[in-house]
């Protein structure tokens, strides 16, 4: 039984990084290469910002050609938006992100382990927790792991393109961190547990990492449109509320298929 449930997560995860990264390239790659053509320039203010690359609020570095099989680990783990785009000082055009893959190659090797990956956590949770996925609700459970690991994130730390400022990266992922365990935890207890005391809990775990603060840079200004900035949020968002929503489906749909046949 084990074994089927784990097939299927493996099927439903792969489906979902490969329509992740057709999505990305319809929506979030034009807004990176557009941003990409500001890297380098003076920023508009003070003595310029420091160049920095997030993926999702989570997957940020500094300086870090020289780190991309290690970025490339952490990012597949941490967000959907790959790591493809993790760049300071590459070749666009002919640099690969690591072993000498292309761009969409890094791009599509990212998403499938990340697909993969939170494919089998929402598995594992939907095991222990003895809620299963199925295609009726599978909606749901791709909702609430978005919520979890994108959107309450991006209120303090939302997506960001190249060249815009951000705090220590270090700072920035612990923050990430505890707020999408808080965040996971309070769903939950907010949706699956009965009782007030369990709601109440839920929405205090909810609330505490955006009470605290997610870590800011001191210096805001950019030379990047902030208008380009707002349009890449929205695209990022959407695109993972989109690998989300797939991704509890096909989860969903497997488990029918595959982990319940006889």
């Amino acid at each position: 039984m084990i074994v089927r449930y784990l097939l299927a997560a493996l099927v439903a995860g792969l489906f979902s990084g490969v329509l992740m990264t057709a999505a990305q390239e319809a929506r979030v790659v034009p807004l990176i290469l557009h941003a990409e053509e500001f890297e380098g320039e003076a920023a508009p203010a003070g003595e310029g910002a420091t160049p920095a690359t997030t993926t999702d609020g989570a997957a940020t570095t500094q300086e870090h050609s020289s780190l991309g099989a290690v970025i490339l680990d952490v990012a597949s783990a941490l967000s959907p938006i790959s790591v493809a785009y993790a760049h300071e000082g590459e070749d666009h055009e002919e640099g690969g992100i690591m072993f000498g893959m292309s761009r969409f190659s890094g791009t599509l090797l990212a998403n499938l382990v990340t697909g993969t990956g939170f494919a089998l956590l929402l598995a594992g949770f939907s095991l222990v927790s003895g809620n299963p996925i199925t295609v009726a609700n599978g909606a749901l459970w791709g909702a609430a792991g978005w919520l979890a690991v994108h959107m309450l994130p991006a209120i303090g730390l939302p997506p960001e393109l190249p060249g815009f400022p951000a705090a220590d990266l270090t700072q920035r992922q612990i923050w990430w961190v505890a707020t999408v365990a808080l965040s996971a935890a309070g769903l939950y207890l907010l949706f699956l547990k009965p009782g007030i005391v369990a709601k109440i809990a839920g929405v205090v775990l909810l609330a505490a990492p955006q009470v605290y603060g997610a870590p800011q840079p001191s210096d805001i200004s950019s030379n990047v449109p902030a208008v380009l900035g707002a349009e890449f949020a929205v695209a990022a968002l959407a695109t993972t509320l989109f690998f989300w929503v797939v991704l509890g489906l096909s989860l969903g749909f497997a488990n029918e298929k595959i982990a319940k046949a006889a």
